[in-house]
């Protein structure tokens, strides 16, 4: 699991969006980039202003989909006649 903690009202917004609708949410933290479900949204409510911090569950690397298409079976034109 990846905790990010955050102030960003506008961002906190957008990850509780995600985890309601049950998408996937990404994150940029420093070099790192994050991707997976929003498992949880806390407030901290001791601390001024208020921060945040999202638990995210990463979701594995997808692979090239672009190679593994089916060829068509559709024979051409130009194989009836030849």
């Amino acid at each position: 699991m990846f905790t990010y903690e955050t102030a960003d009202q506008k961002e906190v917004r957008r990850f509780r969006i995600a985890q309601f609708n049950g998408r996937m949410a990404t994150i940029k933290s420093g070099d790192s980039i994050v991707t997976g479900l929003v498992r949880s949204v806390l407030e901290k409510e001791s601390s001024v202003p208020p921060r945040w911090t999202i638990t995210i569950v990463p979701s594995p690397p997808k692979g090239n989909a672009g190679s593994s298409r089916p060829t068509p079976r559709v024979r051409t034109f130009a194989d009836d006649y030849c």
